[in-house]
């Protein structure tokens, strides 16, 4: 039997991502058109708005998926691109208060969520511990991170992940408007967002759509949220006592290491190992990078599979946001300004 050769493999591969990802540029370049003549209205807000609304009127056809789900990979990109934008003067600057505050908020979600779960929802132990999580570290990514710790199945697993992308869906258009509504400056309300919001994708479309200074320190305070997500997994796999141990390797699977490409690019750009034109040319490559990423997330925005999640992880999962959102808001409006 003769192998098959890598080249044919690439080219197989190529072919089968190229339908979906020339949906994901189509969708990309009308977002940008429609920006272009209507005032006020951002090119990243038209493209989630229309990747959500083709999901769910018309569908998306079995051989545009593969290609679509590349918009993972370009809003990874993206975020680490976007290091260009930021120095590490600025990071220092509000380094330890970002850490503090996203410390206070990934342990207070965690045990108010596990205490919700147990004293008040009654939810079956290891769901009421993924909702916890992704509602506290880093969405979808936390409950994949720690169902592994936890040797969760399979339905537990789609069962909180669909509840935490119920709230991913909501809160890309609430925060902005919660933001307006209450007078936030563009720095106050990225890092309120990102210290808030579940998951990076909906973090940067609302912080974004907000302004580019909220855009980057909302993405910068979810980074550093995220970074949590190892601490969080192994402290539930210690605390479920798994027979065979923390499997560091499956961590380190579902581990953000975009998050290590976003600070190497902070460092080259303050060591001056960028020239202005070639952050200016990052900047614009992460704009359609983005363009990209969220036409995807739209495409992710499944009416039906919102209705389906649940009564009692939502409410646990709202209670929880509430509460933990709001306390947020008081310390970085003591803390950042209003």
């Amino acid at each position: 039997m003769t192998a098959t050769r890598p080249s044919s493999l690439a080219a197989a591969r190529v072919r089968s991502l190229a339908p979906g990802a020339a949906v994901l540029v189509a969708v990309a370049v009308a977002a940008h058109e429609v920006a272009a003549v209507v005032p006020g209205v951002g090119m990243l807000v038209v493209a989630i708005l229309a990747g959500a609304v083709i999901a769910n009127v018309a569908g998306t056809p079995g051989w545009a998926e593969p290609g679509i789900g590349l918009h993972t990979l370009a809003l990874e990109v993206g975020i680490v691109l976007l290091g260009a934008q930021l120095t590490l003067g600025e990071v220092v600057a509000s380094g330890p208060t970002v850490v503090a505050l996203t410390l206070g908020v990934v342990v207070l979600g965690v045990l108010l969520g596990e205490t919700l779960a147990r004293r008040v929802f009654s939810l079956p132990e290891r769901t009421g511990s993924l909702l916890a999580a992704g509602a506290s570290v880093c969405g979808v990514s936390a409950v994949a991170a720690v169902a592994r710790a936890v040797d969760a199945d399979e339905s537990t697993v789609a069962y909180a992940a669909g509840t935490v992308l119920l709230f991913d869906a909501v809160t890309i258009v609430a925060f902005p408007l919660a933001g307006n509504a209450l007078g936030l400056g563009q720095k106050p309300f990225g890092v309120w967002a990102g210290l808030s919001m579940f998951s990076t994708g909906p973090v940067a479309a609302a912080t974004f759509a907000y302004g580019e200074v909220a855009g980057r320190w909302g993405t910068l305070t979810k980074l550093v949220r995220n970074a949590f997500i190892g601490a969080v997994a192994i402290g539930y796999s210690v605390h479920y006592a798994r027979g065979d141990g923390t499997d560091l390797r499956a961590l380190w699977t579902e581990y953000p290491k975009f998050l290590v490409g976003f600070l190497l690019v902070v460092g080259a750009t303050s060591a001056g190992a960028l020239s202005p034109g070639g952050t200016a040319l990052l900047a614009a490559t992460n704009d359609w990078l983005f363009a990209l990423a969220f036409a995807g997330l739209g495409f992710d925005i499944r009416i039906q599979e919102m209705r389906t999640a649940g009564f009692r992880p939502v409410a646990l999962v709202l209670v929880q946001f509430v509460v933990v959102s709001a306390l947020a808001l008081v310390a970085v409006t003591f803390v950042v300004g209003a």
